[in-house]
């Protein structure tokens, strides 16, 4: 599983790290719509919450699948001008200018991708000049509810005009909260950013990915990145760019654009409450399984509060030596056991802080 963009051909000089008040706009709508997925903006959510325009709320309901799920392409939409070495605006203004240089068939694609499911990181033709793939939009639309049904009927009868609907709320949505919110959050982007720069120029691709997430790997001789997700997505650079993009809002979501066409996106989580790298989607798989079993649910039980050996478990749950040596080898594989050797003695015990964190780390997993 992972998202893989392949980076043979890039050059230094077309990997920027840079910020974007659309992207991170984009983040504020989503936190605001699924504020379960951002505990730590409980107080900016219910802030911001209080004093919203009823009329903006209202609009914020028309399409907010373009940012609850996470949030549309369209927030990045430098990633898809022609050359794709386009980087984010410096303002929201001029942002948004880069939005209106998309073509209606771009921009369609992107805000109907959680609607509709379509084709993503592969060419195709869209519902615009697909016929077919116009009635699949319109009946997966239904199928999601009257709201995504009646934008996807006025988005495919008339685009400009959506289009325009979009940009008006966005600036809407700038001047009742996110001038304010981004005055200052750009601060602390902008200096992760040069931070990230740094490391490219002085330590090279590998230390600056590393530093964005530990879920983020470059493989040098296969020229490639990996991006440990659950889900799965191919891109490749080819003769255009990488942009890596830092959020404030967005933590848990580590975000990868791989739309087929666009200059490949990492949207990475700056100021993380993690304490601790997570683990990696295989590594969480493994310990779920490995506690789902009821033997060692119940070995760990003794284990979370005492060390044992394998004959202390063996005798206190009545069963082999080599049954208990198989089941703490599935919890040890898993990283959920550790050992200590006393005298000839070799005593196991639960290391409670993994198991602690495992709620946590499967919603960063899932959210990722």
């Amino acid at each position: 599983m992972g998202v893989h963009i392949d980076i043979t051909g890039l050059r230094p000089e077309r990997i920027a790290v840079v910020i974007s008040p659309l992207a991170e706009l984009g983040m504020a709508l989503h936190a605001l719509s699924e504020p379960a997925h951002h505990p730590g903006l409980q107080a900016w959510v219910t802030g911001v919450t209080a004093r919203l325009d009823p009329h903006l709320a209202d609009r914020m309901c028309e399409a907010d699948f373009l940012w609850r799920t996470t949030f549309s392409d369209l927030f990045l939409a430098c990633a898809g001008l022609p050359g794709r070495t386009a980087l984010p605006g410096g303002t929201l203004a001029e942002e948004l200018d880069l939005l209106d240089k998309l073509s209606d068939e771009q921009f369609v694609d992107g805000a109907l991708e959680f609607t509709c499911a379509l084709p993503y990181d592969v060419p195709g033709r869209g519902p615009l000049s697909d016929e077919g793939l116009r009635r699949r939009s319109l009946e997966l639309a239904a199928a999601r509810g009257p709201r995504q049904l009646l934008f996807t009927e006025r988005l495919l009868a008339d685009p400009p005009r959506t289009r325009a609907w979009l940009r008006q709320f966005l600036q809407d949505c700038d001047e009742a909260f996110f001038a304010e919110a981004w005055s200052r959050l750009r601060h602390q982007l902008a200096a992760d950013a040069r931070l990230k720069t740094d490391l490219l120029r002085h330590k090279g691709l590998g230390e600056a990915l590393t530093s964005v997430s530990s879920a983020v790997t470059l493989d040098e001789a296969a020229r490639r990145i990996t991006v440990d997700k659950l889900g799965d997505g191919r891109s490749a650079t080819g003769d255009g760019g990488l942009l890596l993009i830092p959020t404030s809002l967005g933590w848990p979501h580590l975000m990868v654009l791989h739309r087929h066409g666009w200059q490949p996106v990492l949207h990475y989580p700056v100021g993380s409450p993690e304490l601790a790298a997570p683990p990696s989607v295989e590594q969480l798989a493994l310990r779920m399984t490995a506690l789902s079993h009821p033997v060692r649910m119940r070995m760990c039980r003794h284990l979370a509060r005492s060390a044992y050996t394998t004959s202390e478990l063996a005798q206190v749950h009545g069963m082999t030596a080599p049954e208990i040596s198989r089941h703490l080898g599935v919890l040890k594989k898993a990283g959920l056991v550790t050992t200590r050797r006393r005298g000839r003695y070799v005593l196991h015990q639960l290391d409670v802080t993994v198991v602690a964190r495992l709620g946590s780390d499967f919603l960063e997993g899932i959210l990722r």
